[in-house]
């Protein structure tokens, strides 16, 4: 049990989920080295490290407490629209995990399942807290992941969204119509990762220069970087140092 769980529960919540967890993994890739760097040198010294990066598979009902509330009155909210739809229902997957639920959601259907979680008076997700980037070079086709971070307040809840895009087509529909908070938090996911979000009014990088090639936190993104001076002393970029391959 989390500390939120612990202080919801002092607070008389007995409606918590009991998070069944999801045994099921994925691989999506198999990683050598500290950071799975492949164009330049490894200065981490872990050059004969190997991981397998896994992710947790799609979990089963019931999946505890208010967690298939929020699936129930989702699916209930997107009525015909989860049966009408050619290419397969507007959630791909629900996964739980470490106590927390994420819907993996069609990218094509992301606006309108944030209009549901938002107005929806028994889900009521009326914010968007933050947007993370996820680039994932080994899952082909589902290379770059954007990630929505969703809170009720009206029922204390958290929830995620999670959508993917192929590398060769990075286009996710922009959510700054339902949530605008989601402006500056959708552009440092372009910014670095290189997501274009469709429809979003002023898509520009929000911390790198505005000619900076490429997307610094995408895995493929060299290691080796600028020169970096500080009280007169200079420290070259790592492609530079010590490679311990």
């Amino acid at each position: 049990m989390t500390d939120n769980q612990s202080e919801d529960a002092a607070r008389g919540r007995d409606d918590l989920p009991a998070t069944p967890e999801s045994t099921q993994l994925e691989v999506v890739e198999v990683r050598d080295g500290m950071f799975g760097a492949e164009d330049s040198g490894d200065t981490s010294g872990y050059g004969r490290l190997r991981r397998t990066i896994a992710l947790p598979g799609p979990s089963s009902r019931p999946y505890g407490g208010w967690f298939d509330d929020v699936a129930d009155s989702l699916e209930a909210g997107l009525g015909d629209l989860a049966t009408s739809v050619p290419d397969g229902h507007p959630i791909e997957k629900v996964v739980v995990d470490r106590g927390e639920i994420t819907f993996y959601v069609r990218r094509k259907h992301l606006r309108a399942v944030a209009q549901l979680l938002r107005d929806d008076p028994a889900l009521r997700f009326e914010f968007c807290s933050g947007v993370s980037g996820v680039h994932y070079p080994g899952e082909t086709g589902r290379e770059l992941h954007a990630v929505y971070h969703l809170l009720s307040m009206t029922h204390n809840r958290r929830i995620r969204l999670e959508v993917a895009a192929p590398d060769a087509d990075p286009h996710i529909p922009s959510v700054v119509p339902v949530y605008p908070t989601a402006d500056w938090h959708e552009r440092e996911t372009y910014d670095f990762f290189g997501i274009i979000f469709d429809g979003h009014p002023a898509l520009t990088r929000i911390q790198m220069p505005d000619d900076w090639p490429g997307h610094p936190q995408r895995k493929d993104y060299p290691l080796g970087g600028i020169s970096v001076e500080y009280k007169g002393a200079t420290i070259p970029p790592p492609d530079e140092r010590r490679s311990y391959r």
